[in-house]
């Protein structure tokens, strides 16, 4: 398969390789949601045995990016609408703090960053739909809203942050392919943006409120949509 290197390199443990390869294929959408894991043809494919691979996986699977199947085999993990509402219940509760210690820490430069993710998204919005552009999308919202999680200043804060952005990569690559809208990031971003180079606290708030609810409801709408689809849970 193409898109696997033909061997990992022995520049650090195997363990660590596999677990770094096999999660940034499952963060890009390369291993769709749902996809069966297969260890033996991970091992083949990664050119190593299928020690390290089964480290990586059982790592992947306490990180809940990878799941038990009805046949106890493993597969990208697949999230509810219920997974959908109860995750960005727990973001919007973190991601509140993070947005109101912005507004006191954030830097010069850090504004001036955040302000280039907005200026890509909006372009990208601009131009015609595509897979690749989707992913570009799904890309500088999570780094806009990382930054963000910077700004704060609050390491524990982002580290546990980090960990829920990366169930929401999968909420968006199981939705994004079929509805593009699902991640409306311009016109959002922008007053998420303005409220905090004003340093106003509420509004920044309110704006951060007002659209991750707005994303959560597209994102519970799209997975209710594919869940009442025939087979759906067979489609890999």
């Amino acid at each position: 398969m193409s898109r696997f290197p033909k061997s990992l390199q022995r520049t650090q443990p195997l363990k660590e390789q596999a677990y770094q390869t096999l999660r940034k294929m499952i963060l890009t959408g390369e291993l769709v949601p749902g996809q069966r894991l297969v260890e033996a043809q991970l091992a083949r494919d990664l050119a190593v045995s299928r020690t390290p691979i089964r480290e990586a996986l059982g790592q992947l699977h306490r990180e809940a990016l990878v799941m038990s199947d009805a046949d106890q085999g493993l597969q990208v993990a697949r999230f509810s609408a219920d997974d959908a509402a109860h995750l960005y219940e727990c973001r919007i509760a973190l991601e509140l703090v993070s947005v109101t210690e912005a507004c006191e820490h954030a830097t010069s430069g850090q504004m001036r960053k955040l302000q280039q993710f907005v200026q890509k998204a909006e372009k990208l919005v601009d131009a015609n739909a595509s897979r690749l552009l989707n992913f570009q999308l799904l890309e500088l919202d999570y780094q806009f809203h990382r930054l963000i999680a910077e700004m704060s200043g609050n390491s524990w804060l982002q580290e546990i942050l980090d960990q829920i952005f990366d169930k929401m990569m999968l909420l968006r690559i199981q939705t994004i392919e079929q509805n593009q809208g699902v991640l409306d990031v311009g016109v959002e971003h922008l007053a998420i943006y303005d409220a905090i180079a004003q340093r106003n606290t509420k509004a920044a708030k309110q704006a951060t409120t007002q659209h991750l609810k707005a994303a959560k409801t597209r994102v519970i709408h799209e997975l209710s949509i594919l869940a009442a689809k025939p087979n759906s849970a067979d489609q890999f």
